[in-house]
């Protein structure tokens, strides 16, 4: 059994991206029984976030739709960064490891710089965080994307200095990234990111859902016209919620011709509906019982922490503490 980490910040509504991509996989890894911790890392969303308010129940938030789509409490921990403040502790022995430079080579950094945040101390050292939060745990594996792949290696990079220096006491995790996720399209055709603010929240309201799905943008092609589906974002979108039949029969619709894109783009509406809609109810009910929530993060941080103190018993010794 792998023990694998995943976090993820509390920095607005989840969307399609974020369900067919970290969390569809994260969910397969808990079928196969392995041993998942699941993190909302709102330490990490403090580097952006100053409304406190809003913090807070973007935390909740991400808890909800996390449970409602998937997570099993009873089988993987899910809990809130801050309630494992060991989790600072160690970011600040691992800080005292950390070259300057190594931090200054983060793309990460340099991309935030780039698009005009602050340059807070927060948000340089924020991959040292981040390494604590995945050292502390002994990870084997972390689900990463590929813009979060350089702070895993600045990971290993910080056991191995810490290793070297005090003993043996960290293991090296490895990325995982599942070779079957695909670039999500947005409304515009690019990624699904909110950064290019062409998302599709997984629990969007039904008027907004079907006026985004509408407007995905196409081409001009005439509906009259055979359209090639490989490539175009209804066709790509369709392929994440619906079976192989399904798939392999709008393929042939938009081969042969007579078959326009608001055809294809009801029929995503309607697998999404197929989907998405018993996740919803499932929602809603969690979240009439606050009490029931905050105990499932509780004990989810009992859980982490449970798993933390021998870590930080050997840690704390090696560095004479």
């Amino acid at each position: 059994m792998k023990k694998i980490l995943t976090g993820i910040q509390p920095s607005g509504a989840l969307h399609w991206g974020n369900y067919f991509g970290a969390m569809r996989s994260m969910f397969a890894l808990q079928e196969k029984g392995e041993d998942i911790f699941m993190f909302i890392a709102n330490f990490h969303a403090m580097t952006t976030q100053r409304d406190g308010a809003a913090l807070r129940a973007a935390t909740r938030d991400v808890a909800l739709d996390y449970l409602a789509c998937g997570l099993d409490p009873n089988r993987s921990r899910i809990y809130r960064q801050s309630d494992v403040p060991e989790v600072q502790e160690l970011a600040w022995y691992l800080s005292c490891l950390t070259p300057m430079g190594l931090l200054e080579r983060c793309h990460s950094y340099k991309d935030k710089m780039a698009h005009g945040f602050d340059a807070t101390h927060g948000l340089f050292a924020y991959p040292v965080l981040m390494a604590a939060d995945i050292l502390i745990m002994n990870a084997d594996l972390v689900p990463v994307g590929k813009d979060q792949k350089q702070h895993l290696e600045v990971t290993r990079d910080l056991a191995q200095k810490f290793n070297n220096a005090y003993g043996e006491i960290f293991t090296l995790p490895d990325a995982y990234i599942p070779d079957t996720v695909a670039v999500i399209p947005g409304l515009d055709g690019q990624k699904m990111s909110k950064s290019y603010h062409n998302t599709i929240e997984i629990f969007e309201e039904p008027s907004s859902l079907k006026k985004k799905v509408m407007g995905i943008k196409t081409d001009s092609t005439p509906m009259e016209e055979p359209k090639e589906p490989e490539g175009n974002s209804i066709y790509e979108l369709y392929k994440l919620f619906a079976s192989p039949e399904e798939v392999a029969d709008m393929a042939a619709k938009f081969r042969a011709g007579g078959y326009g894109y608001g055809h294809a783009k009801k029929e995503l509406l309607a697998a999404c509906h197929r989907l998405f809609d018993p996740f919803r109810a499932k929602r809603d009910e969690l979240a009439k019982d606050e009490d029931a929530l905050e105990d499932i993060l509780r004990d989810g941080a009992r859980k982490a922490r449970e798993a933390a103190a021998p870590v930080m018993e050997k840690v704390r010794a090696a560095v004479g503490l």
